[in-house]
């Protein structure tokens, strides 16, 4: 499904809380909700959650398969702050309507981007790169402008600023 706030971001494969299937069993709701922020580190950090919920570990690297199969989930891993090993960058690029899709697929393909969506305006196709160095960034930045033939905006990080991207799930009885 795509989401569309009131800003005009959009994100594929996010559900509605009221779209929130409710076949899911309370081990599933815990491996969703109860990993978010306190996630094992271990050298064994499934087998670590499959003794918090009392399911195997092979069941837990199941489940969270096919959450991700399914769109439910898109990773499991750390989120490091920006910067701080390596550089990023946020970019912006104004791509004609009817090349949107064609263009994001292209510039998925680079190694380094991710968080890319479409947003309302010239502008229209956001990510963010990822490199080991400032030199490297620039040459992936030229190499999206030469395959697409399209500018990118250079939107470097100013300010630092710590969102919370765990929810508490609220499950449909």
């Amino acid at each position: 499904m795509t989401l569309k706030t009131e800003t005009g971001y959009k994100q594929k494969n996010i559900l509605e809380k009221d779209e929130m299937p409710s076949c899911f069993s309370d081990s599933d709701k815990r491996l969703l909700n109860d990993f978010q922020h306190l996630f094992p580190l271990s050298a064994n950090p499934y087998k670590d959650i499959a003794e918090k919920t009392g399911i195997s570990e092979q069941e837990v690297l199941n489940r969270y398969r096919l959450f991700q199969e399914q769109g439910i989930i898109s990773r499991i891993g750390p989120v490091i702050r920006a910067n701080t090993i390596g550089t990023s960058t946020l970019v912006a690029m104004a791509v004609p309507d009817n090349d949107i899709e064609d263009v994001a697929e292209l510039v998925n393909g680079f190694t380094g981007v991710n968080h890319n969506y479409e947003r309302e305006g010239k502008y229209n196709l956001w990510f963010v790169v990822t490199a080991s160095d400032e030199q490297q960034l620039n040459k992936v930045l030229n190499n999206i402008e030469e395959k697409t033939g399209i500018k990118t905006l250079d939107l470097p990080m100013l300010d630092d600023y710590h969102i919370d991207l765990g929810f508490d799930l609220q499950w449909q009885e």
